[in-house]
């Protein structure tokens, strides 16, 4: 079948999600008058918070949650553990949509415009609607669509995830492909019929953070960018 959408994984692999919270823990850290290692902090909120948490959800140890409640269920953590006081309740709702705020990678809007002209393009996150509706709004992105976790009550790798993401689109899974930064996002959809693109983000998770850039042999596409993407696939 010919590929006639791509769906993108869009923290890391559209966004740089962590220079970006880095920025947003900083300001707050210089208005408040204090110092924290604002870094660790990003990483916690965002390994332990929200990847763990999404995790927590598919073995059925927490209920369905959105990823802007999994966000505030670790943030409030968080601001507990590190004194971190002074914020009322706008202001931390405010903090909490630090992941709505997030900047595109430099490719990443021209990118997708490039791709966009030959093939349907679509968020297939994680993140809920309203995170990813913001979050285009933005940083500029031009999505034809948004799709979520939120719409199939399951977090990906979950398979429904993926197969009921092209069912929206009203295609096989053999029309579509899946464009991440992230093998086992590729690996899980392609176990259910769609293609896949490995576009690693080698800067994603920071120094602390080993991340596996070698591509799997079985991914049909691997690319340095959106640009390169885009040329590979005739755009």
């Amino acid at each position: 079948m010919a590929i006639r959408a791509l769906t993108f994984d869009v923290f890391g692999t559209v966004v740089d999600w962590r220079t970006s919270v880095i920025r947003e823990l900083e300001a707050l850290g210089a208005r408040l008058g204090i110092e924290r290692d604002w870094a660790a902090i990003t990483d916690d909120w965002r390994y332990d918070g929200y990847m763990r948490g999404t995790n927590k959800v598919r073995k059925g140890e927490l209920p369905f949650m959105t990823a802007d409640a999994l966000h505030r269920r670790k943030l409030d953590a968080l601001l507990a553990e590190h004194g971190i006081e002074g914020l009322d309740e706008a202001a931390i709702d405010h903090l909490n949509r630090a992941w709505h705020r997030l900047d595109p990678w430099p490719d990443a809007v021209a990118g997708i415009a490039r791709l966009r002209s030959k093939f349907v393009v679509s968020t297939l996150s994680n993140g809920n609607v309203a995170l990813l509706v913001n979050m285009a709004k933005h940083a500029g992105l031009t999505w034809d669509c948004v799709l979520s976790a939120e719409l199939t009550g399951a977090f990906k790798p979950d398979p429904e995830c993926y197969l009921r993401g092209a069912r929206f689109l009203g295609l096989e899974p053999g029309e579509v492909m899946m464009v991440a930064a992230h093998k086992f996002d590729l690996l899980a959809a392609q176990k259910v019929g769609l293609h896949a693109a490995f576009v690693p983000r080698p800067t994603e998770a920071g120094p602390n953070v080993t991340v596996d850039l070698e591509p799997d042999p079985g991914f049909d596409y691997v690319a340095t960018d959106f640009h390169d993407l885009a040329a590979q696939l005739g755009v």
